[in-house]
């Protein structure tokens, strides 16, 4: 069977680490006997360079004729002054996602024993490899709740969710935690807002048809302090659009670098897979951008949409043994060591598969 893949490499560094993780894609298709159909598209500030649209129909044509979507960084200063429907963020990205109903952002932290003097976190705090997943509700919440409005004088956003809306992504909570650690833990601000009311009950009445998970509840404020004072306590968290951008950028934050970390946000029918980190135009065309976020979010894509678990594995295993080895892009040397280029990077992953 032939997959297709809608290939959006981005702005700023997105388009060289997005050059790595193809070539990656190449080695595996290679070992593992398989063959993606492969289809680039311009998004964000390239787009409107190019076409006066972060998100042409040309590429929306592209993705809603894909079973994935492998999306680089967008955005950048240079287009920060556009007007808000036609900036790389919210006329690109956030179009794209409302259009391909994504409704789950699934962002795995982890810190290697190798890169503990990265974070910002001591190693008292550190005493073992944190892996922690964050499972972002995407498609609801704040951002999208009605009514919205602004005036001179007041500024008026509305939290809302359904009991089916939390059910869908409590699903992916659960079933993320019984393949991980079989821990869940359920961020809200149950003690003061409505909607975090009914998002612990409907979560905790869920938890009965997932009797090997167990079910922590823990607020917002608290979570975003625990997390930084003692991390390994997680092992899956699932909460609300705004609280997990939140609290998904802190916990991306105690790893070091951005450069380490993928992302999948699940639709109904199209998924879609972007590293973490932004699209960093200060070193641009320098070749020594880290590919490797781009290359996790592949290894996510093929295992999730494609069910090609062999080769996402390895990849990871690829990545592993290059950070523990010593191979490094700038953003992850320790003093004393000669960083490596992207393109280095890149072929050490490949001749580790």
């Amino acid at each position: 069977m032939s997959y297709k893949v809608a290939v959006l490499p981005g702005d700023g560094i997105g388009p060289e680490v997005m050059d790595s993780a193809l070539e990656v894609l190449a080695r595996v298709e290679e070992k593992f006997g398989f063959k993606l159909e492969l289809t680039k598209a311009l998004i964000g500030g390239s787009a409107y360079d190019e076409t006066g649209s972060p998100l042409p129909d040309a590429t929306k044509k592209v993705c809603e004729e894909a079973d994935a979507v492998l999306l680089g960084s967008i955005g950048g200063p240079k287009w920060d002054g556009l007007p808000p429907e036609l900036t790389p963020e919210l006329g690109g990205l956030l179009a794209l996602r409302k259009m391909l109903k994504l409704y789950a952002n699934l962002r795995p932290a982890v810190i290697y024993e190798e890169l503990k003097a990265m974070s910002p976190l001591s190693e008292k705090v550190l005493s073992e490899k944190v892996d922690l997943l964050t499972v972002r509700e995407l498609a609801h919440g704040i951002y999208f709740g009605e009514p919205k409005e602004l005036t001179d004088d007041m500024g008026l956003d509305t939290m809302v969710y359904t009991k089916e809306q939390v059910q869908r992504i409590a699903k992916q909570g659960f079933e993320a935690a019984q393949r991980r650690g079989k821990k869940l833990c359920s961020v809200d601000k149950a003690n003061v807002l409505s909607s975090s009311k009914l998002w612990r009950k409907v979560v905790t009445e869920m938890a009965a048809d997932y009797p090997d998970v167990e079910l922590s509840h823990m607020y917002v404020d608290n979570a975003a302090m625990q997390l930084m004072l003692n991390p390994l306590q997680f092992d899956v968290i699932v909460t609300s659009n705004l609280f997990g951008d939140i609290l998904s950028d802190e916990s991306a934050a105690i790893c070091g670098s951005l450069g380490m970390l993928p992302s999948a946000s699940l639709g109904e029918k199209i998924s879609l897979f972007e590293p973490s980190g932004g699209s960093a135009p200060d070193i641009a065309g320098k070749g020594i951008a880290n590919p490797i976020a781009q290359i996790l979010s592949l290894a996510m894509m093929l295992e999730i949409s494609f069910d090609l678990k062999d080769a996402a594995s390895a990849i990871r295993n690829a990545v592993d043994g290059c950070v523990k080895s010593g191979i490094r892009t700038g953003d992850i040397t320790d003093p004393g060591m000669t960083p490596v280029s992207t393109k280095e990077m890149t072929e050490a992953i490949i001749s580790r598969i």
